[in-house]
């Protein structure tokens, strides 16, 4: 699988962490912490 980059940021809108990988159209995940925003946008990736 190929390795894109990806973002982590806080979101004061949302209350919580967004990822998202720039090079996948609507490929982001959110979580309550950095961490879990990562993990949920890898197995986004993954589908």
């Amino acid at each position: 699988m190929k390795d894109y980059h990806i973002n982590i940021f806080y979101s004061d809108e949302d209350e919580g962490y967004i990822a998202d990988i720039p090079d996948l159209v609507s490929c982001s995940a959110f979580g309550h912490t950095p961490e879990e925003a990562l993990r949920e946008v890898q197995i986004v990736k993954e589908a």
